[in-house]
């Protein structure tokens, strides 16, 4: 361990045991722990929890879909963020289990007495939690929440300020704190969940446009799956985005050896332009009429589901986009067409 690496452990050892969040151990088990350096070159100290996670029974509880909380947004014209502070540490592991998480380090064993960041079952406890807190806000379409990050969002200036004193009120009340540093009141445009939301409007957020368009071309297997991965998230602003990523989706099959390519090369460069040049995105509005456009090639179907502004314009609400399955592969023309036409319309499937 390095001198760097063990000054970082000291303070985590210091910080957690002070807080009670963590205590010494005398458990039959133990995880490993290393280090992640972070952007600021800073490390963090990581627990390993993989070797447990495999005989964890899994929580089921599902996180929300950002497509959903973003179909929920239209007409809304003021937005408050908030940041809850230490996130899965609010959830106290339930008494008698604490040993099953110690982890043993250069200063010894130890184990959380609340749940940290690498157990399984943080993000689905945390999710539980914090949407038991604000269920009817959630229901009623003023408040949506992923994980620690809380947006609220309303049409009328009044009422917004009610539903932030109400959920500051939540907060307190269940002994929940923020960041005030990553807070923001009352704005008509804010970032939210890697998007820039406004009144209609939701576009990707330009430092993520700017880490795709700075990418370096990917040497190894893990560096094709983070860009892809990275990719995916915002797919729902790329036209043909299957068609467009194959030659790279392909890469990552089982079997097949790393080669780079000049098609690869090209459809890489190509999803790097496609991403500086997206669209912005209209948020849905049912009383607006609508249609969908498609588009079938022999290995990938792409659709476009359309909304009529008042300025006479079509705007994309959405793109989706599917490779298609080997035996789809072989249909006649028009029956491809039909195949795009039904993945076209699943786009629509949140509205």
């Amino acid at each position: 361990m390095s001198l760097n690496e063990q000054e970082e452990l000291d303070r985590f050892l210091e910080e957690n045991l002070r807080k009670g969040y963590i205590v010494p151990s005398k458990s039959p088990i133990s995880s490993p722990v290393f280090f992640v350096k972070k952007k600021d070159g800073k490390l963090r100290f990581v627990q390993d929890y993989r070797k447990l996670n495999e005989y964890t029974v899994k929580n089921r509880y599902p996180l929300p879909l950002v497509a959903d909380i973003i179909s929920r947004l239209q007409g809304a014209r003021y937005f408050t963020k908030f940041d809850v502070r230490w996130g899965y540490n609010n959830i106290r592991i339930k008494k008698g289990h604490e040993w099953k998480g110690a982890f043993a380090t250069t200063r010894g064993l130890f184990e959380p007495k609340v749940m940290f960041f690498g157990l399984t079952n943080s993000p689905a406890t945390f999710q539980a939690l914090m949407n038991a807190i604000f269920a009817d806000l959630i229901a009623a379409g003023k408040v949506a929440v992923y994980l620690d990050d809380i947006l609220i969002f309303s049409n009328d200036l009044e009422e917004h300020r009610r539903m932030v004193r109400e959920v500051l009120t939540r907060l307190e009340k269940h002994d929940l704190y923020l960041r005030p540093e990553k807070c923001e009141f009352e704005q008509q445009q804010i970032e939210y969940l890697g998007l820039i939301i406004s009144e209609g409007e939701v576009r990707m957020d330009p430092v993520k446009v700017a880490a795709v368009r700075d990418w370096p071309v990917p040497t190894n297997l893990r560096e094709l799956r983070g860009f892809l991965g990275f990719a995916n998230f915002y797919r729902r602003f790329i036209r043909n985005f299957a068609k467009i990523a194959r030659p790279l989706n392909d890469l990552t099959k089982k079997d097949t050896s790393f080669t780079w390519t000049d098609t690869r090369q090209k459809a890489f460069d190509t999803l790097r332009e496609a991403f500086i040049s997206a669209p912005i995105l209209a948020l849905w509005t049912p009383d607006r009429p609508t249609r969908i456009e498609v588009d079938a090639s022999g290995f990938a179907t792409g659709g476009a589901l359309m909304q009529k502004a008042d300025d006479g314009q079509w705007h994309p609400v959405a793109f989706r986009s599917a490779s298609m399955q080997p035996a789809e592969r072989n249909y006649e023309i028009y029956d491809r067409e039909m195949l795009a036409i039904i993945e076209a319309l699943k786009v629509g499937g949140t509205f």
